[in-house]
């Protein structure tokens, strides 16, 4: 079997899993799946403070996670790529199976 390279997996942990490392990131995520949204609306639907959801999506932005527009004197930011929801789904559920195995195990 071949494994990744060291300096990919470094690439990857830096430009993905860094960016993830907040919840409030990875809500901001399932937002913009949602929809496309300014600043401030993202910030009524997840009652996060306006200033808060500014420096998150700023992680985003940098980590090319999300994608913005220009929509007058305002911005919409989107979500870059919806493969990102199917992971983070998908680690959602490894989440789900390895919890009930170390409830069995505790039982």
């Amino acid at each position: 079997m071949t494994y990744p390279q060291l300096d990919e997996l470094a690439l990857l942990h830096s430009h993905i899993c860094q960016a993830l490392g907040d919840p409030r990131r990875i809500q901001i995520l399932y937002a913009l799946h949602e929809q496309p949204r300014h600043v401030t609306a993202l910030a009524d639907a997840l009652g996060i403070p306006q200033p808060t959801v500014s420096r998150h999506l700023r992680v985003l932005r940098q980590r090319a996670l999300v994608t913005t527009e220009r929509d007058g004197p305002a911005v919409v930011y989107a979500l870059a790529d919806d493969r990102m929801i199917h992971v983070l789904d998908e680690m959602r559920s490894v989440l789900r199976d390895v919890l009930a195995r170390q409830t069995e195990i505790l039982a």
